[in-house]
């Protein structure tokens, strides 16, 4: 069966991957469902051109070196997208530091890496622990709350 990529985050690093990548899955005619895929990265011109295209659902600017760009970008996609979890270029995920790495793990506890092959992509779980914090977009902690008041009171308590 398939390897389903509906509802996932993909890390673009690399725009030339992932329009490759969305092309291979949503391009009409074969990709015959609308795209759920959201895709994150700095870029935002070649992002623009796959939601023109019709390749992704959305897409958000983070720099992934900030941290308050990735917690900006947790925050957006806890309150706008129900997401599946995260795809990572395999390329770009093994060459990150450590840093990097830390924050790519902070996202979602759902990671994958995708490797090219010749008749598509393969997905592969990534080893690495998550970690549960203020970057990661399928926890509460991402969710900004209404009443402002009321959290600037919480907190002084």
């Amino acid at each position: 069966m398939p390897f389903e990529v509906n509802n996932y985050l993909l890390i673009d690093n690399d725009s030339e991957f992932s329009r490759q990548f969305t092309e291979h899955y949503f391009a009409r005619p074969h990709g015959t469902s609308p795209s759920t895929l959201v895709v994150a990265g700095t870029n935002t011109r070649q992002l623009v051109k796959l939601m023109f295209d019709e390749l992704i659902k959305d897409y958000c600017y983070c720099d992934f070196s900030n941290e308050i760009s990735v917690s900006e970008l947790a925050s957006y996609l806890h309150e706008h997208h129900d997401i599946a979890g995260v795809l990572f270029n395999e390329t770009d995920y093994l060459l990150a530091d450590d840093k990097q790495r830390f924050i790519f793990n902070s996202l979602h506890s759902v990671r994958f890496l995708i490797k090219e092959a010749e008749d598509g992509y393969l997905f592969e779980p990534v080893a690495d622990m998550a970690q549960n914090n203020h970057l990661s977009c399928q926890t509460e902690i991402a969710e900004t709350p209404q009443d402002l008041d009321a959290l600037c009171e919480k907190l002084n308590n």
